[in-house]
């Protein structure tokens, strides 16, 4: 289904936008990529022995519920999301995570394009738009997945966590007081000058995510200039009318994806 909120202000920001006035800003895991794919936390352990990927689930098991709950407080669900986060990261450290591993991980994952992104993708970069890929998720499997899949276009930037390695490829201790998650990910806190410039000199925005937390990607004082399009994968029912007050447009089912977006 699509729903069509704010409609007004749609139709000022739709008549207006140009290719020379817009830049994008995109979620990566469940966004870019379909529901139904890995993230790129999953993708990571991939190659870990059967305890480290025992230890991930329980982990997961116990912290993801907590993502999609919107009736926590801001302060106890940003808790839950520093623990869950910092404790994966440790885990892959402490798991002997390795560059080649997690290049290969990336080759063999199931990782798959929500429908349409990847021309979206190849259409923004024709037009010279620029996009952000602000994620809460691994860096270095956003930027082998898209180079694996001739995505990875000179006008895309990629803000996410990366992981370091050694020369011998072992990974390096992450600093985890730096780790982006879902609920401190901003292009304010994390977007380098030279790129901050170029959003700067475009007045509009579009903004994708699957959460609603993400439209903090924007900062607030740009909502009015900016198209928020709300990705709803899971629990449509318990939060389509929180996300339809969150997003201009929200997306589920067989509707949530990069099809027919008029460019």
């Amino acid at each position: 289904m699509k729903y069509i909120n704010h409609s007004d202000k749609l139709k000022k920001i739709l008549n207006a936008i140009t290719a020379e006035n817009l830049s994008i800003i995109l979620d990566f895991d469940k966004t870019i990529t379909s529901a139904k794919s890995p993230d790129s936390w999953d993708v990571t352990a991939l190659l870990l022995n059967e305890s480290c990927k025992e230890k991930l689930n329980q982990i997961y098991t116990f912290y993801a519920p907590k993502e999609l709950d919107y009736t926590l407080k801001y302060s106890e669900k940003n808790e839950f999301m520093i623990e869950w986060y910092a404790k994966c990261m440790d885990l892959y450290y402490n798991c002997g995570l390795t560059k080649q591993k997690l290049e290969k991980a990336v080759e063999i994952s199931s990782l798959d394009f929500r429908k349409g992104a990847k021309e979206f993708l190849q259409r923004s970069c024709t037009k010279n738009i620029p996009v952000i890929i602000l994620s809460a998720g691994i860096g270095n499997v956003i930027k082998e997945f898209l180079k694996s899949n001739n995505c990875l276009h000179e006008n895309i930037y990629i803000v996410s966590n990366f992981i370091e390695f050694n020369s011998d490829g072992t990974m390096k201790k992450f600093d985890n007081s730096k780790m982006i998650h879902t609920l401190n990910k901003t292009l304010k806190n994390h977007l380098p000058e030279d790129w901050g410039k170029k959003l700067t000199s475009r007045k509009y925005k579009l903004l994708v995510g699957d959460l609603c937390e993400d439209e903090n990607m924007v900062p607030k004082e740009d909502w009015a200039n900016t198209v928020k399009v709300g990705m709803l994968n899971a629990n449509i029912e318990e939060n389509l009318l929180i996300y339809r007050k969150i997003f201009d447009i929200v997306l589920t089912e067989t509707d949530a994806n990069f099809e027919n977006w008029g460019w």
